[in-house]
Formats: C-alpha cells, sequence, structure tokens
C-alpha cells in the first residue's frame, strides 16, 4: 500500500500534465511534419518525372519531325542525335524497336541491362497510346527505379520506335530532406520544451500557491478574515462560500461577544454591590447602636462620637477604594512605551516591598524592555504583594524573583514559600472577582492579565497546597 509520502502534490500532477501536453505537442507535430515531407517527396517526385518525360518525349519528336522516318531508319538518323538529346535533358535514353530489341542508346552497349522487352511488357507498351510506367527496386541501385516506356512516331503518327528512360528514385530522399528539417528545427524545439516546462511550472506553482494560500487562510482559526480572490474560476466559488460562511460566524461572535459583555457586567454589578454593601452594613449597625444608645449627659459622648466618625471614615475609605479599583479594571491608562532597563525597574518595585524576604536574580545585566513604566510597576507590584500575603505564620516568608532575557523576550517568575492554591483556585484565579483575600477586590490579576496580553505576552501560574505559588510572565522586548 503506497504511502502518502510517495503521492504527487497537486502542484507536480499540474506541472507534470502540461509538460506531457507540450511534449505530445511537439512530437505528434514531428511525427506529421515527417508523413507530410515524405508524401510531398512522392508528389515531387512525380512530377519531376512527368516534366522530364515530356521534355523527352518533345526533344525525339522534335528530331524526327524534320524528316519521314520509318522503323528500318530510325537507328542510324538518331544515332548521333540521342547524345545531345540525353545531355540537354540530362537522362539516359534507350530506343528499342517495335519487337522490342535493343536498338541504340546514349549509354555504352555493354551498360544497357535489358537487351529485350518482356513480352508482357511490350504488349502494354504497344496498346497505350500513353506513357506506360514500371516500378522496380534496383539493387545495385539501391533505389526505386522507375521503367517510363512510350511509342516514338514519325510525323505520319506511325509506330517506329520504343523509348526508356529510367528513372531512379531514392526513398530515402524524404528522409534526408526530413532530416535537414530536423536540424533546422531541432533548436526551436528544444526551446519550446524548455519554454513550456518553465510555462507549466509557473502555472503549476501560481495554482499551487493560490491553493494553499486559501487552505492556510482557511485553516486559520483565529482570524476568521474574508479572502480576496479576484479570479472567476471554480476557486472563486469556494471562496465566495467561504466568505459567506467568515460573514455569518463574525455575526453569531458578535451576538456572542453582546451576551457575554452583557452577562460580564451583570456580575460586574452585583461584585459592586456586595462590595460597597459589606462597609456600608456596619456603619448602619454602627449609626443605629449609637442612636438608641445616645445620652447627651454621658461624659464619654466626645469621645463616643470620635470614635464612630473614625469607623465611618474608615468604611468610606473602603468604599472609595473599591470604586478606584473598578474604575481602573474598566479603563486602563494610555501607554506611553520607553526604553527600560528590566533589572533596574524589578529591584526598584522590590525595595518598596523588601522586608529581608525578597531576592533579585537575572541571567544578565542591564536587559532593557520597551515598555510604559506604569504598566511594569503595576504587574510587578501585584505579583510581589500578592507573593507576601500568600505567606503562612509557621514559615518565615521567601520570595524569589528571576529575570531571564532570551531570543528577544523576557520572562519574569515569582516565586514564594507560601500557602499555595487548589487546583479549584487556580482555574479561577485570572477571573475577575474571583480573590482568596477577605479585603479583595478580585480584579488585580486580572488587570495584570490584561495588561500583559496587551504587550502580546503570556501570564501563568503553578501552584502547590503548603508549598508556594509561581506566577511566570513572558513578555518581548520589543527592542
Amino acid at each position: 500500500m503506497p504511502t502518502g509520502s510517495s503521492k504527487l502534490t497537486l502542484r507536480s500532477r499540474i506541472f507534470i500534465g502540461l509538460l506531457v501536453v507540450c511534449l505530445l505537442s511537439i512530437v505528434s507535430t514531428t511525427i506529421v511534419s515527417y508523413y507530410v515531407i515524405k508524401r510531398a517527396s512522392h508528389k515531387q517526385s512525380e512530377n519531376t518525372l512527368q516534366k522530364r518525360a515530356e521534355a523527352l518525349a518533345a526533344s525525339l519528336d522534335y528530331a524526327v519531325s524534320r524528316s519521314l522516318i520509318h522503323e528500318s531508319d530510325v537507328a542510324d538518323m538518331l544515332r548521333n542525335k540521342i547524345y545531345e538529346i540525353a545531355d540537354i535533358n540530362k537522362h539516359d535514353v534507350i530506343l528499342y524497336d517495335l519487337r522490342g530489341n535493343y536498338l541504340i542508346s546514349n549509354k555504352r552497349p555493354d551498360q544497357i541491362l535489358q537487351k529485350r522487352i518482356p513480352k508482357e511488357i511490350l504488349g502494354r507498351i504497344l496498346n497505350s497510346d500513353a506513357r506506360v510506367d514500371f516500378k522496380t527496386y534496383s539493387k545495385e541501385m539501391k533505389a526505386t527505379m522507375t521503367s517510363s516506356y512510350m511509342v516514338l512516331k514519325n510525323y505520319l503518327l506511325e509506330p517506329i520506335a520504343i523509348v526508356y528512360f529510367p528513372y531512379y528514385y531514392n526513398d530515402n530522399q524524404y528522409l534526408q530532406v526530413f532530416n535537414k528539417y530536423v536540424q533546422s528545427i531541432v533548436l526551436i524545439n528544444v526551446f519550446l520544451i524548455l519554454l513550456s516546462g518553465l510555462i507549466s511550472y509557473l502555472i503549476s506553482k501560481r495554482v499551487a500557491k493560490t491553493i494553499t494560500d486559501i487552505s492556510t487562510k482557511i485553516a486559520d482559526e483565529t482570524t476568521l478574515t474574508p479572502i480576496k480572490y479576484s479570479g472567476d474560476d471554480e476557486l472563486s466559488v469556494l471562496v465566495r462560500s467561504y466568505n459567506r460562511m467568515v460573514y455569518k460566524v463574525r455575526e453569531q461572535n458578535q451576538v456572542q461577544a453582546q451576551m457575554e459583555r452583557e452577562k460580564a457586567w451583570r456580575e460586574m454589578a452585583k461584585q459592586v454591590a456586595h462590595e460597597v454593601k459589606n462597609p456600608l452594613t456596619p456603619m448602619k449597625l454602627m449609626i443605629q447602636s449609637f442612636e438608641r444608645k445616645f445620652d447627651a449627659e454621658d461624659p464619654d459622648i466626645e469621645k463616643r462620637v470620635h470614635a464612630m466618625a473614625r469607623l465611618v471614615t474608615e468604611q468610606i475609605d473602603t468604599v472609595a477604594a473599591v470604586a478606584s479599583a473598578f474604575s481602573e479594571f474598566a479603563q486602563l491608562p494610555e501607554r506611553d512605551d520607553v526604553i527600560l532597563n528590566l533589572n533596574e525597574e524589578v529591584k526598584n518595585v522590590a525595595d518598596v516591598f523588601d522586608n529581608g524576604d525578597i531576592m533579585v536574580k537575572a541571567n544578565k545585566d542591564d536587559i532593557l524592555i520597551r515598555m510604559d513604566k506604569i504598566y511594569l510597576t503595576r504587574i510587578l507590584t501585584n505579583l510581589i504583594s500578592n507573593a507576601q500575603q500568600a505567606g503562612v505564620d509557621y514559615r518565615k516568608p521567601s520570595i524569589c524573583i528571576n529575570i531571564e532575557h532570551f531570543n528577544k523576550k523576557v520572562t519574569i517568575t515569582v516565586e514564594d514559600n507560601g500557602a499555595g492554591m487548589s487546583r479549584d483556585m487556580l482555574e479561577k484565579i485570572f477571573e475577575p472577582n474571583f480573590t482568596s483575600k477577605s479585603g479583595g477586590t478580585g480584579l488585580g490579576l486580572t488587570m495584570v492579565r490584561r495588561m500583559v496580553s496587551d504587550y502580546k505576552g503570556t501570564i501563568s501560574v503553578k501552584s502547590q497546597l503548603s508549598k508556594g505559588s509561581v506566577f511566570t510572565v513572558i513578555l518581548p522586548t520589543n527592542i
């Protein structure tokens, strides 16, 4: 059973098919030319024989027309004239009497192979007023010999002799003509073969490239963009069908995205309400309790009022912090990318949180990155803050920040030895509103992921319960 690798590609099949058609066209043209030349050569030979026979007949008729010649006188009358006639027409001439016996010729008698005309041929000659031709193959001459006979008559139209002139025709003459044709056309045929091969290659390459481009775009599930194709052929039907599907998928995606946005805003609204309600409830209970227990004569009344005011102010600050967090999540600041020294930036942020538990390492000095400084600071601040808050009482906290630069990308890992997270928590860690802290909004890591994605980077996390977590951020240097 043949494997897939042994099969010819579409491009190869198109190329071979076009090349075979071109080669067959050239070969068939050559074969047709061969037979046309062969037929034309035979036709030309017949015309040449006809013209020579007519010229010889005219010369002999003229020679015997000046005086009355009888059968017995023809040999003496034409003995010398026959040489002149043969020289003028450049052809051998042999005369026989009416009984088929040899008379005279421009050739020596010992060179005449046929001294007497066979009886069956003689009868046909005497019974015909036209030229009689007989074709035989001469092994000595290696050619087809046409034996042409005609009756010579005097001016009284009386038969006086039989004229015989052999015409040798070589069957290879048309091959010689054909060889000349091949020699002159071979370069053209070679050029045509090369040109047809080039054209076949270009056509197959273009068709294969078009199909490959279309299939690549169809296979790309991330973009779903319509294909631009100006051709009006079979592929245009496929392209139009694909484009219609793309538009339908886009409409469905837009509807789905709208539904997801509405769902997200509903969840966000519930979270905002929940976060705002949390500080409002203790404020309400506190004020109600203060109202029930209010005593203007109480010597500690002023102290109690200040205490309540402080607690109310704290809860108001909590509400303001929640509002600010949701505002920042909804609208990130505009980027102002500059070239930063990543080693220094990481160290500066780490120094703010360092209580002797943070260690920074890097595989290179002065790693440069083009990025917004605020974005970078927020990412590092959130990751380091989460690492510190994940600490446990029974173990001395330790945070390791590692920076690696490789192949135009930087990798920042923040590893802690805190409480770690379960698998369920890991699956929801980057979702909005999810938090493992009692006072968190659940938007910190979500914003970090948005900022990382904004630079076409990635963020991931690995964690084990009671052992700690490792956050990994990969960003392009953009330099």
